[in-house]
């Protein structure tokens, strides 16, 4: 496995653009390590990376995602985090049937 992965690495890999990564670090989704001005990304925040893609796709919202992070960030069984994140993704596929049924309406 790689130390490190640059961030043109990276977005080629996930096919997204360079201020999208700076985005998600703002957000402070991801937090790579800095050699001068050159981000370098670990092993884990490439998992973050894919797991943010992931929850885009799902239509989650930036807050929800962090939301989902900061709970894998918190010593296991602390708030119910696996009931958490099942309730969330309940919610949102109950609010794609919504919208799929108003399209079937319309």
């Amino acid at each position: 496995m790689r130390e490190f992965y640059t961030i043109t690495e990276l977005t080629k890999e996930f096919g997204v653009s360079t201020r999208t990564l700076r985005f998600y670090e703002d957000e402070g989704l991801i937090q790579p390590h800095r050699r001068g001005r050159t981000r370098l990304y670990r092993p884990a925040d490439r998992h973050l990376i894919k797991q943010i893609m992931r929850g885009k796709r799902l239509g989650f919202s930036i807050a929800e995602i962090r939301d989902i992070i900061q709970m894998y960030r918190e010593p296991p069984g602390e708030g119910g985090q696996l009931k958490t994140i099942i309730a969330k993704i309940e919610e949102r596929r109950e609010e794609l049937r919504q919208k799929r049924r108003d399209l079937e309406e319309t």
